[in-house]
């Protein structure tokens, strides 16, 4: 008996930026509110709120000389290497990103030639099939790539496929503006694979979601708060927190619940729930909610695993890190083993939702 063909990650790899920046490296910063006046808390109580709702106290931001091609070639080699593969037998490199190459003294996003092209060059790869091509779908952009890779899989139009996610947010970020604190840079990758099985494994079933027509302004590019701030071509990310917070809460649940009927799995058998580190609070608010749609009280213990508190929001590349830490035991009270279940969610700009259900 022959079995189907399922999409399996076979390795991962990840790049955490070395610069470490504490949030009492932000009580010099100057803040505004979006009409252009200055905040009227003292940053020490501006910072600790921020902590109390968010949990972050630090986040990584990579070096001068680092963009976001860099980082995300340096999580290549370590999914390449931890896959053990050639990497010539790719037939696909997917880049999952939002603002392309920042570069440091040169704020303009800077996307030509691909992001994905940029890793492939970098990598060396000779081969011509081997396809090369870039993902904007705002922070679930990892997910919808892997989505993307699982459907290239099934179809047979794929064995191997690469797919990446990297952001440099601290060139993005307005440094006038609270929200600032969020954001973090970082990369994440993993390889998957077509694997024939007669029982259910790797990628199960995912769903995904875009609220365009009333959400699309939501996460936005304007300019700074700071109204001294002489470049006015310079453009920076800006949210709208307390709606997003709100439509993450009411919607995410939804979106896990649905992909979870689709693969005719109960929330019960569930390992683990990756959610996208976006805020400490609310992915903890989603987790309830999504537990009380089932009507169970109980959260089991150490369900989610959470990197957020020292590794802030790296966007795309929240996910993937969390998956590549875990997978080498690198989260001390989270182990995955085979025949593990596992939930992925990531909610952002567009407003894009995404979840996937994977089974080791």
């Amino acid at each position: 008996m022959t079995g189907r063909i399922y999409s399996v990650i076979v390795g991962t790899g990840n790049y955490i930026p070395s610069v470490r920046i504490r949030n009492e490296d932000f009580l010099t910063h100057d803040f505004f509110d979006e009409s252009g006046k200055k905040l009227g808390k003292k940053n020490q109580e501006i910072i600790e709120k921020f902590k109390e709702i968010t949990t972050i106290a630090e986040r990584r931001y990579v070096t001068d000389n680092l963009v976001t091609s860099d980082i995300a070639y340096y999580a290549a080699v370590d999914a390449i290497q931890s896959a053990d593969i050639d990497k010539e037998n790719l037939d696909y490199i997917i880049v999952a990103h939002n603002f392309g190459d920042v570069k440091n003294d040169n704020k303009m996003s800077d996307i030509v030639p691909s992001i994905a092209a940029r890793v492939k060059f970098k990598l060396e790869i000779k081969n011509p099939n081997t396809i090369a091509y870039d993902l904007t779908f705002g922070c679930p952009g990892w997910l919808q790539a892997v989505i993307q890779a699982d459907y290239f899989i099934k179809s047979g139009d794929a064995r191997k496929i690469l797919v990446i996610g990297a952001e440099v947010l601290s060139r993005v970020a307005d440094p006038h503006d609270i929200d600032s604190m969020l954001y973090a840079d970082g990369a994440g990758a993993a390889i998957l694979e077509a694997r024939e099985s007669e029982d259910p494994i790797g990628i199960l079933a995912h769903t995904t979601r875009s609220d365009t027509l009333l959400y699309s302004r939501m996460l936005h590019m304007d300019k700074s708060y700071n109204p001294e701030n002489g470049n006015m071509n310079t453009l920076f990310l800006k949210m709208n927190g307390r709606r997003l917070y709100q439509y993450a809460l009411e919607t995410v649940p939804q979106v896990i619940r649905e992909c979870l009927e689709k693969s005719k799995i109960h929330l019960k058998e569930i390992k683990n729930v990756l959610i996208h580190q976006a805020n400490g609070k609310m992915d903890d608010a989603i987790l309830q909610r999504l537990y009380k749609l089932y009507d169970m009280v109980d959260i089991p213990k150490n369900i989610m695993p959470m990197t957020i508190a020292w590794l802030g929001n790296s966007s795309v590349a929240t996910l993937p890190t969390l998956l590549d830490l875990m997978l080498k035991a690198k989260l001390k009270t989270f182990k995955i083993k085979k025949g593990d279940t596992l939930v992925f969610a990531s909610v952002g700009a567009g407003m894009n939702i995404n979840s996937l259900i994977y089974r080791m």
